[in-house]
């Protein structure tokens, strides 16, 4: 049986009908296409044999929590954690109650050097996706334990549709691009209306090579501001 979310509906076949309208009518057609039923497929298959994270109720968290017209920043990542229970559809966040990712801890550390904003305790993202950080990740689901299992399956053509709807938006918009693999989506961006922001990766792997020190989340405030648009605050809550 096919995944819930993936159902028809009469209005926009394959999204889930609590999506925001400005979702719904850019990602809708991306439903129509040959690739999606494919992708639906696949994630049938996957669902029906192993584990598979986030739950589907998560999967379009990122897009639920930050409507279209409200994106002010997006962060980018490859695919969802694969450990159980920490996923839950937005890129580095983890459920509370989860013991923080390093590369979360990586992010934090910068934050708190970067902003002077003072590290909590959890590692759920949830409230800058309200405050319009779209916490993308390029695909949407993988396999328990096996990290990039669902690359190439279908979700980045639907992310670079959403890439492209923020990018075809009316306002400026900060792209924060970690690593090699996000900054291969800045060719679907156009730097002349919009702030791209590349770096290195927080991963403890490569942060000490210039993650550090990077100021990523004055420099985006630094870009809304001269855009004319409200900054982000980005302390997160104690809870």
């Amino acid at each position: 049986m096919v995944d819930s979310f993936f159902e028809d509906s009469p209005e926009v076949p394959g999204l889930p009908q609590d999506l925001p309208e400005s979702w719904q009518r850019a990602l809708g057609p991306q439903t129509r296409l040959s690739y999606w039923r494919q992708l639906v497929q696949f994630l049938a298959a996957e669902r029906s044999q192993s584990l598979v994270f986030p739950p589907e109720t998560d999967v379009f968290n990122a897009f639920r929590l930050t409507p279209l017209k409200r994106v002010k920043v997006l962060i980018l990542g490859q695919d969802p954690y694969p450990t159980p229970g920490h996923a839950h559809g937005l890129c580095f966040s983890v459920r509370p109650g989860v013991k923080i990712p390093a590369s979360l801890r990586n992010i934090y550390r910068e934050l708190e050097a970067d902003v002077n904003v003072r590290p909590v305790a959890h590692g759920c993202l949830q409230t800058w996706a309200e405050r319009g950080v779209l916490l993308l990740n390029a695909c949407l689901t993988v396999r328990s334990g096996q990290a990039n299992s669902h690359t190439g399956k279908g979700w980045e053509l639907f992310t670079d549709a959403a890439i492209q709807a923020v990018n075809d938006g009316p306002h400026p918009v900060a792209f924060v691009l970690w690593g090699n693999f996000a900054q291969k989506k800045a060719r679907l961006i156009d730097a002349r209306r919009h702030i791209v922001i590349p770096g290195v990766h927080p991963s403890p792997l490569s942060a000490s090579a210039g993650f550090f020190g990077s100021k990523p989340f004055s420099r985006v405030n630094a870009a809304l501001i001269a855009a004319g648009r409200e900054p982000i605050d980005w302390q997160l809550p104690d809870g």
